[in-house]
């Protein structure tokens, strides 16, 4: 797995600079924060004063970009890379924000967190057994985890890709329901799973679950 993930970090890292390779820092943050701004809305996310942010997975403007009020979190293994590479990712733009380039298996959380993120990052991991841990356990009790997913809806392609790197950029194959069940068995609550874009081989979901115990 681990050469695996390493290729497909070499591949998401190309990904990320073809996709802004013609676009402007400035447009594409404005695009970006209306992105997150309608994501918020139609979720109906709400983020109080005080509450601790983590953003993981992050990407170079992930939904760290978005909240200015908080004390956010945001980490990301391709951060430092990004920050050489990509103009559009301006760490120094961000006062409230501690990144750290890391993965997320290998993250050491400096506390618990009111709402933790992790938005189409996932089956990005090198290890998601111990990624989700992390992540889950990041939480405070009665937190929230927003989560949200390409799932497989055909059980063929789903074990095919598993086999071949018929979807290079992403390690791991999974369905909704097996999401479902490794979040369950990390002491999560599933809140709600909406159906945020249907597609042929994925549908794209995301998935909200409260922390029920600090166990």
């Amino acid at each position: 797995m681990n050469i695996r993930w390493k290729i497909a970090q070499l591949f998401e890292e190309a990904w990320w600079k073809r996709y802004l390779k013609n676009k402007s820092a400035e447009s594409y943050f404005d695009w970006k924060m209306a992105y997150w701004s309608t994501f918020f809305g139609k979720e109906k996310i709400e983020i109080d004063p005080g509450e601790k942010v983590l953003d993981a997975g992050c990407g170079p403007a992930g939904i760290f970009i978005a909240i200015e009020d908080n004390e956010v979190y945001a980490i990301d293994p391709l951060l430092d890379k990004y920050k050489m590479q990509l103009p559009h990712f301006q760490d120094e733009r961000y006062k409230n924000v501690h990144f750290e380039s890391t993965k997320l298996e290998d993250w050491a959380r400096p506390s618990y967190f009111d709402k933790v993120f992790c938005l189409n990052a996932i089956n990005h991991v090198a290890n998601l057994k111990l990624s989700l841990e992390n992540l889950c356990e990041s939480l405070k009790t009665n937190g929230v985890l927003y989560l949200s997913i390409d799932a497989h809806n055909f059980r063929f392609l789903k074990n095919l890709f598993r086999l071949f790197p018929g979807d290079i950029l992403h390690p791991h194959q999974l369905d909704l329901n097996e999401y479902q069940t490794l979040l369950l068995n990390q002491d999560i609550k599933i809140q709600k799973t909406s159906l945020v874009k249907t597609g042929f081989i994925f549908n794209y979901y995301l998935i909200t679950g409260v922390k029920t115990s600090d166990e």
